[in-house]
């Protein structure tokens, strides 16, 4: 059997780009239709990836980063200021654009709960653009199931990637460019605690449902076991910012620079949607 990052991905693991010669790619989510969604920020638009084919899936996208879906297959997206929710006939719903007295910031990334919650990253100062601005949180955040806003970490420095494991009873959380932090979901949703889970420079990431966690950092695609262990890491040609499942939760998408890549993966994803 092979050791490592062999055991998932085969030797010599190397991303096939997909896609390529937008602006700045970012938050990656495959549709259970059977397309990627990922956002292109300079352009402020979401596109649409499909059988070798981009289309814009929405213009004016408010500066969306981080994408995905909740049980009913309706898109959730980081903007400038808000996390909204794309309903089925085109409408946007503002999810959060406030939580405990604080406008947000620039919402980052975000993932969906089973019970309904949604926890999303706001790096708050630290993607500020002016000195005006930075009055941010620089929080993890939940909008519970009742549709409350409320702080539920403010460990980060600059809170990023976020991700549930297979159980969804763990939350983690990448602090830019410093570490990988764990913590354990109350039965109220809140998260308690919080530690370091791995030493990294992560920016998104994803779990997959034997316990590992797929990292976007500087050295590509790391992988670390259930247990913070680092098995090894897959290169990729440019700077990659987050990842997704694909189709079925097979194989891995990853949003780099200007462009879009795939790397196989022989382990299912986490389902969150």
């Amino acid at each position: 059997m092979a050791s490592g990052l062999e055991k998932f991905t085969g030797p010599n693991a190397a991303p096939e780009k997909v896609a390529g010669r937008f602006g700045l790619t970012a938050g990656p989510v495959f549709s259970r239709i059977g397309y990627l969604l990922f956002s292109d920020a300079p352009a402020n638009r979401i596109l649409q990836w499909a059988a070798g084919k981009v289309t814009v899936f929405r213009e004016g996208s408010n500066g969306a980063a981080g994408l995905t879906f909740d049980h009913q297959g309706r898109l959730l997206a980081c903007e400038r200021g808000r996390v909204t929710r794309t309903e089925k006939d085109g409408t946007i719903t503002v999810l959060a654009d406030r939580c405990e007295g604080r406008q947000l910031q620039y919402p980052h990334d975000l993932v969906y709960a089973i019970d309904g919650s949604v926890y999303f990253s706001d790096p708050g100062a630290a993607n500020a653009p002016d000195a005006a601005s930075r009055n941010g949180l620089a929080a993890v955040c939940q909008v519970t199931p009742k549709g409350g806003v409320r702080v539920v970490s403010r460990d980060c420095a600059r809170p990023a990637g976020v991700a549930l494991a297979p159980n969804q009873q763990k939350l983690y959380v990448a602090d830019a460019g410093r570490n990988i932090r764990v913590y354990e979901i109350a039965a109220d949703g809140g998260l308690r605690g919080g530690r370091v889970f791995a030493a990294a420079a992560p920016e998104g990431l994803k779990t997959d449902e034997e316990g590992n966690v797929w990292v976007a950092d500087a050295d590509g695609i790391t992988v670390f076991d259930s247990l913070g262990r680092r098995l090894g890491a897959a290169p990729v040609p440019e700077q990659p910012g987050n990842c997704a499942w694909g189709e079925g939760f097979h194989g891995l998408y990853i949003t780099a620079g200007t462009s879009v890549y795939r790397l196989k993966a022989a382990v299912d994803g986490t389902r969150t949607y």
